[in-house]
């Protein structure tokens, strides 16, 4: 039971006077209020660390992708989903880089320069390369043409046909050029005996329709709208093409794991008949999105997971959105899966309070220890005080005693004051934390004493003669002397 502090500044403490005319000492703050105060405090920064850290760690992360060239299904692939992740608000936002092609994609990315890009798997991948997604599988087709006038000749239908003739690559790419001689190589032909002629996606029907090659050659999807349009060129103008089938393809992929063996379908192409009319046996290679090796694994993990959350978003506007495929995540993949695929992919992606709850309860488990070592060492610093403040509490319970005895109302009024100044004593102790709010009802207790002690004797005191409080002093004196 809590008893009032108003009583002891209610009552005359000096000479009579009644101490609310004076200016009242400044109230006590409760100890336990003080330390609640402080404990909120300090539970509301720990909270305030934790939501900052959560924030800090789950903000929008922009990553720079590296695709190109210019207009290519890429580029188009890659822009679409840069407004899927915005439409969505989800952790990670895209930034295309746009560059000449899938060897300045990866040149960048080995610079430092982007966080991730578009790659051909046959190329050089930089070794801070690190696989996150298949975005699509290319197929390469191979198809003669035999002809017109002078210019027709024998029909080539096996690639061990072509050295001495012409061969027309699709696409500018060097790479192109590369796939080409492995598959020439494979055969046993001289490259240096094969006439290579380069020309830019857009101008494959002029090139065709000028005879410039005997046969030729492209990389893309399987549904690849340049390579379809090239055979229709073909078709138009010499009729049927016959498509050259890479029946070495298993042996190529084993030589070169960059490399699938793969077929195209019959009818893959249109036409009436079909083309090609029967199944091709080809060889195939894939563009990956890669990583940079130092990029977070969470944010990789929160980026493979907005992927394929979008993939079929994105099906009707471009159909080759459905062929995204997870990376190879096996120890001897051609491309090493980056960490956060991965996790990703075998369902191992780490949410914020696994990944960080052992700092969380570490950092808390200190914080608390830290605060225990604090509370102790301020109540080691005000160990003199609270024990000072117990003598004076004892030399109140003392005053008691002698108020009963007292012969004059002087040395009242002198006891009044000495517990004037123990009464400040103690409530500057219980504002400095000193001493608790138990010590401070005590001492109360023994306040209300000492004042009904002071009052009792004061009445019997003011109730006897002048003379025989003279008296009694006198006597008192005496003995005394």
């Amino acid at each position: 039971m809590k008893l009032s502090l108003k009583r002891p500044f209610g009552r005359s403490m000096t000479g009579g006077l009644d101490l609310a005319e004076a200016p009242p000492p400044p109230s006590p703050r409760s100890a336990a209020r003080k330390t609640a105060l402080v404990s909120l405090a300090f539970v509301l920064a720990i909270v305030g660390a934790l939501v900052g850290g959560y924030y800090f760690a789950m903000r929008p992360v922009t990553l720079k992708i590296a695709v190109g060239p210019a207009n290519s299904d890429d580029v188009k692939v890659v822009q679409a989903l840069t407004q899927a992740f915005t439409q969505t608000k989800g952790q990670v936002r895209l930034r295309p880089i746009q560059t000449d092609g899938a060897t300045a994609s990866a040149n960048a990315l080995a610079e430092g320069k982007v966080d991730l890009a578009i790659v051909r798997g046959d190329l050089d991948v930089p070794k801070n390369a690190q696989a996150v997604a298949t975005l699509r599988k290319n197929v390469v087709v191979l198809w003669s043409v035999p002809g017109k006038g002078k210019k027709r000749g024998a029909k080539i239908t096996k690639i061990s046909q072509l050295a001495g003739h012409r061969v027309g690559v699709v696409g500018r790419t060097q790479a192109n050029v590369n796939l080409l001689k492995v598959i020439l190589q494979q055969y046993g032909v001289d490259p240096a005996k094969v006439e290579i002629v380069q020309f830019p996606a857009n101008e494959a029907a002029e090139a065709i329709k000028a005879e410039k090659a005997d046969v030729y050659l492209a990389a893309g999807p399987v549904n690849s709208k340049i390579t379809a349009d090239a055979i229709a060129a073909s078709t138009k103008d010499f009729g049927a093409p016959s498509f050259l089938a890479i029946e070495s393809a298993d042996a190529i992929a084993q030589n070169h794991p960059i490399y699938e063996a793969s077929e195209i379908p019959a009818g893959t192409y249109g036409g009436s008949p079909a083309r090609p009319e029967d199944e091709v046996k080809t060889i195939s290679f894939s563009h990956h999105i890669v990583a940079r090796k130092g990029v977070s694994e969470t944010t990789i993990a929160a980026f493979t997971r907005q992927l394929f959350a979008v993939r079929q978003q994105l099906v009707t506007e471009f159909p080759l959105a459905a062929k995204i495929e997870t990376p190879d995540t096996d120890k001897d993949a051609v491309i090493p899966v980056h960490p956060g695929a991965a996790a990703f992919v075998d369902g191992e992606e780490k949410t914020f309070l696994d990944k960080y709850s052992d700092y969380i309860w570490w950092t808390l488990m200190a914080l608390s220890a830290m605060g225990s070592i604090g509370a102790w060492f301020a109540g080691y610093l005000k160990k003199d005080e609270r024990d000072n403040n117990s003598h004076l509490r004892e030399r109140l319970l003392d005053m008691i005693a002698a108020a009963r005895k007292c012969e004059t109302t002087d040395e009242l009024d002198q006891m009044q004051a000495e517990a004037d100044v123990i009464l400040r004593d103690t409530l500057r102790c219980f504002d400095h934390g000193a001493i608790e709010e138990g010590s401070l009802t005590a001492f109360n207790i023994a306040l209300d004493q000492f004042h009904a002690a002071v009052a009792d004797r004061k009445a019997v005191l003011f109730s006897l003669p002048q003379n025989l409080q003279r008296a009694g002093a006198q006597f008192r004196a005496a003995g005394n002397a």
